[in-house]
């Protein structure tokens, strides 16, 4: 690919770039838009930002960025949890690392390579990019010895790196086990696969088995019921809610008089049939048909509470049973973690899902290889043509030949992988994942998996066989079919890298189709209020995309440094836009505890790894064997590294500390705050539970004091924004008639707006 090409590719991204940067930072200020991209202040604040009448509003301004990268650690801990933080750590390390690794790279290794061979260079813009590649050097270069030294700088400085991170996050992720005291979840065992008898249903087997093994520690269980009636009319009447809450408001219950069609006499209507009396609504109904012995189905899942944390942990790490599929335990996810739908399924079923969703995802991997093949074979219309003569045509249109090979690849690669993440988190779902945190932790594993495999492997195979290279015969030629396929990709990934790394990073910003929703809910459905959904953070998109480019990085560095400084604006770029987006937009009502830097850390792994292979191969290419013999000691070193890491660190990611543990149940019993963490166990796991308990947000109902002017919510820190949501709700519950207000603006919300019988159903539950 010639670097004319690479430059269009870098000119129309850096285009989109600064149009949707320049837009999005018009876009905010408007009123209209608040919904979109202030999300999580609004929830968390509960009132609307004031409104600038002023010519500022117009003009785009950098503001976002100064108040993003002003915003401590600290303060982004206390806004968002610690995945965010943890998040933010991996752009960070990568920031270091590969400025590091440009550093050395285009200082010394880039030069060697472009001299590598006497020959007459021509203007840069028309050079191809493979001069600038490991490829350039004639065989037996002495030179060699500058790329074998930069490996190791590069393995040295991301090993250091990378120990530091680790034992930092470490220590965070204990900070946050002992500063979550109060969390229920640490109490719970979730228990599944409880066995059946015809004599007794299932809550009286749990109660008497752990009567009889766990007496001195268990306090009681709450059974995981099949979804029924109750849980269905709860959320139909929640989405009716939402739905007559953006009726006109010219609409009201009042008769009218309108003709009638047939006779033409005055016919009373109204939009909304007012019922005479609350009993015309149960009509017939007992109390005793609504229990949740008839409407709720018993599964064989619980969650059993015990007095202490010590005695939940001892009991979710043995066999409760000589029968290892009998009285499965789990530590308990937090309430809003727990996937409910999953709980139903029977827990013989799951290692089969486990092996469908597998395969599954195999065979979508071979599927994925023929749009992948098509776009290498538009990068290669060169090769292309000879087979296909009518192409000759389009070569000769330079503008067109330097689109098609430059940009166009990368555009159609992204859009085919818009499919990948939500085909990847419906297999998690099926697999039967129990908290929502693991499902996502486990699709973003396997979106990882996908995107290196076909955005690195195959794209490199492709080309070779595009190129008629040979393909793999043997293990032992691994290394010199991978050092001979990947130069001649490097353009490729360079345009990647524009694609999807600066404008997805432009769209991610902009939220486009979020601002979509928000016009023709405005626009065309005529809806006034504010609503929004609260987003979570997309971590099973986002770390893959990190991590591929710290693939290409790596496994480019001493082979094509070319790409290097493009990865880091696209890494500084990240620093500051998903900073903004965690502080305004994505609301965080559940985490993982910083799970994800394992994942982070064993794929910088593979990537060092990969690149210590394929600079293996190249020595032996190129005939160097001293080179050669010194990457194979580092290989080793770099696997003896990721050894002691495992050992050192990563249990903590697993398993809670039982010290840990300890020291908070004796601190809890000293202060006097374990009974009342014990009344609090049952209520907390209640799969239908009042909406009153939940927190309020105008997604779910509407604020009062909405057209109240506050102070600005960029020109708060997150955490002065949180106390001020909290003295704002804490002096809504004390104003009167408050309670009728809510009523009005969204019935489900009060419990005093059900009927008796379905209060006492709630209170039995």
């Amino acid at each position: 690919m010639e670097i004319s090409a690479l430059l269009t590719s870098a000119g129309i991204n850096i285009s989109i770039c600064i149009v949707l940067l320049s837009l999005y930072s018009i876009l905010r200020k408007q009123p209209a838009n608040y919904c979109v991209y202030f999300g999580r202040r609004l929830v968390c604040g509960g009132a609307r930002r004031y409104d600038p009448f002023w010519y500022e509003r117009f003009v785009p301004s950098p503001s976002w960025l100064v108040k993003a990268w002003e915003t401590s650690e600290d303060e982004l801990l206390a806004a968002a949890g610690l995945d965010a933080v943890v998040f933010l750590r991996m752009v960070v390390f990568s920031i270091r690392v590969f400025f590091i690794v440009a550093v050395i790279c285009i200082a010394f290794v880039l030069p060697v390579n472009y001299y590598g061979q006497p020959m007459v260079h021509k203007q840069i813009h028309l050079e191809s990019s493979e001069v600038f590649t490991i490829e350039n050097l004639k065989e037996g270069s002495k030179w060699l010895w500058v790329h074998c030294l930069a490996l190791y700088i590069i393995t040295s400085a991301a090993c250091l790196l990378l120990y530091f991170e680790y034992r930092t996050i470490a220590k965070m992720r204990l900070a946050h086990i002992t500063g979550s005291a109060s969390k229920p979840s640490q109490f719970t065992v979730l228990i599944r696969a409880i066995p059946w008898s015809p004599e007794q249903s299932y809550s009286d087997t749990l109660s008497k088995f752990f009567t009889n093994y766990y007496s001195s520690s268990y306090v009681s269980h709450q059974m995981v019921y099949h979804n029924g009636i109750i849980q269905r009319l709860l959320r139909d009447a929640e989405r009716m809610c939402q739905t007559l809450k953006h009726v006109a408001p010219e609409i009201n219950c009042k008769p009218s008089l309108k003709p009638c069609t047939f006779c033409g006499g005055p016919t009373a209507t109204s939009s909304f049939h007012i019922l005479s009396n609350e009993g015309d609504s149960v009509k017939g109904m007992e109390l005793g048909e609504l229990t949740m012995t008839t409407t709720e189905q018993e599964r064989p899942a619980a969650f059993v509470f015990f007095k202490t944390r010590y005695d939940a942990l001892v009991a979710s790490d043995v066999l409760l049973s000589s029968n290892p599929m009998l009285w499965v335990t789990d530590l308990a996810p937090e309430p809003h973690d727990v996937y409910w739908k999953n709980l139903n399924i029977p827990y013989r079923q799951l290692w089969i899902r486990k092996i469908a969703t597998l395969v599954g995802a195999v065979a979508f991997m071979f599927v994925f290889l023929i749009p992948v093949t098509f776009i290498q074979g538009l990068t290669q219309l060169e090769q292309l043509s000879h087979a296909f003569p009518f192409l000759r045509g389009i070569l000769l249109k330079k503008f067109i030949n330097q689109v098609i090979t430059g940009y166009l690849p990368s555009v159609i690669l992204i859009l085919f992988f818009y499919a990948v993440p939500p085909l990847m988190m419906y297999f998690s779902a099926l697999e039967g994942c129990i908290s929502r945190s693991i499902r996502k932790k486990s699709a973003c594993i396997k979106v990882l998996y996908f995107t290196i495999w076909n955005v690195f492997f195959v794209n490199i195979l492709s080309g070779s066989v595009i190129r008629q290279l040979n393909v793999f015969s043997s293990v032992r030629d691994i290394p010199a079919q991978l050092a001979r396929a990947v130069p001649t990709q490097a353009g490729f990934f360079m345009t990647y890298c524009f694609t999807s790394g600066w404008a997805s990073l432009a769209c991610e910003i902009m939220q486009p189709m979020a601002l979509i929703w928000n016009l023709v809910a405005k626009v065309v459905s005529k809806n006034d209020d504010d609503s929004y959904e609260t987003l979570r953070f997309p971590y099973h998109t986002e770390i893959p995309r990190l991590l591929l480019f710290g693939l290409l990085g790596f496994t480019n560095s001493v082979i094509a440094p070319l790409i290097l400084p493009f990865l880091l604006i696209y890494f500084f770029l990240a620093y500051l836009i998903y900073k903004n987006q965690i502080l305004n937009v994505y609301i965080t009502k559940y985490e993982s505890g910083g799970q994800y830097w394992p994942i982070f850390h064993n794929t910088t792994i593979f990537s060092l790894i990969l690149t210590q292979i394929i600079a293996l191969g190249f020595f032996g290419l190129k005939l160097s064997t001293v080179a050669s013999g010194f990457t194979i000691p580092l290989i080793l070193l770099t696997l003896l590294f990721s050894e002691y890491c495992r050992q050192r660190f990563a249990p903590i990611f697993h398993k809670y500390p039982a010290q840990v543990l300890i020291d908070m149940d004796r601190a809890d019993e000293i202060s006097g705050k374990m009974e009342e963490l014990h009344k609090k166990l049952h209520n907390v796991y209640s799969q239908i539970p009042l909406h009153s308990q939940k927190p309020s947000s105008k997604a779910e109902c509407s604020t009062p004091f909405a057209n109240q002017e506050l102070p600005d919510p960029e020109k708060l820190k997150p955490e002065e924004g949180d106390a001020i949501a909290k003295e704002l709700w804490g002096f809504k519950g004390s104003e009167p008639g408050q309670e009728q207000h809510d009523a009005k603006s969204c019935p489900s919300a009060s419990p005093e707006h059900l009927s008796p019988k379905m209060i006492e159903l709630h209170k039995r539950n």
